[in-house]
């Protein structure tokens, strides 16, 4: 059982820190033990109206139980400079800065606080979020459980061991971004066919959402419901076969390797 009582900062309260604030008291934490840091007074304002969160000093925010750094990674290393005279004894960095390792953290933090790296994505905004963590030296059970149950209340989660989230980061990390434009591809092309750009996109987006629903409730694997839909000689093994002749398959890994390159470059 997850200790709801840990007081958790908040260091950068944009989109995805919202998200986590939003998941932290739907995982049970009271907003009065949550406090932000954000440089920007009327963002950090809006989420003490709408979380009832407390805003605070980067000295207080450091001395929480639980740091969530939710920066870019190019601003990384400027903030832990900034933070490492602050920071509790104990207290646990949890970073969700793409590229950036656990060892990046110790190093110039001081090393001595336990490090968990995350690599979120984008439907953590609305609780549909895939996250994976990883842990550095010292991470408690109770400090493991804690980020993998409020990450759970954002979606799913899972634990993998740190060489592998360059992998994550080009699966779900950046994932969406592929997803967003098959469907602008999608939409493109049935109003290429005649379709209104309206109706274009209500038919793609509701095709969309309803495969994605199918393929998580039917318990189907993804080659199962691709076969089910498609008959022999039929309109969509035609599709299929345009998909196949254009290599998809390797258009797909050439792009998340892409992506893991590039994550590795950012460390």
């Amino acid at each position: 059982m997850a200790n709801l009582e840990f007081r958790v900062g908040v260091i950068g309260a944009g989109v995805m820190g919202e998200a986590l604030i939003a998941g932290l008291i739907s995982f049970g934490v009271k907003p009065s033990l949550i406090s932000i840091s954000e440089k920007r007074k009327e963002r950090s304002d809006e989420l003490v109206d709408r979380y009832r969160v407390k805003a605070a000093t980067l000295t207080d925010v450091c001395k929480s139980d639980v740091l969530l750094l939710v920066t870019k990674p190019q601003d990384m290393q400027a903030l832990l400079a900034e933070i490492k005279e602050l920071l509790g004894a104990k207290t646990l960095i949890v970073t969700f800065a793409a590229g950036k390792k656990i060892s990046f953290i110790s190093e110039h933090t001081g090393g001595s606080n336990p490090v968990i790296r995350v690599m979120p994505n984008t439907p953590t905004l609305v609780g549909k979020g895939a996250a994976a963590i990883s842990l550095g030296d010292g991470v408690t059970n109770e400090q493991r459980d804690y980020v993998k149950g409020f990450l759970a209340a954002t979606g799913k989660v899972i634990e993998v061991a740190e060489d592998l989230q360059d992998a994550v980061t080009a699966t779900s990390g950046s994932g969406p971004a592929y997803f967003f434009a098959f469907v602008e591809s999608m939409i493109a092309g049935a109003k290429k066919l005649g379709l209104s750009d309206a109706d274009a996109t209500t038919l793609t987006i509701q095709t969309i959402v309803g495969s994605a629903a199918l393929l998580a409730e039917s318990g189907d694997s993804p080659t199962t419901l691709r076969e089910k839909v498609t008959s022999p000689k039929g309109t969509t093994a035609a599709a299929l076969a345009s998909f196949e002749n254009s290599h998809l398959s390797q258009i797909v890994a050439d792009a998340m390797s892409a992506a893991h390159k590039r994550s590795q470059e950012l460390a």
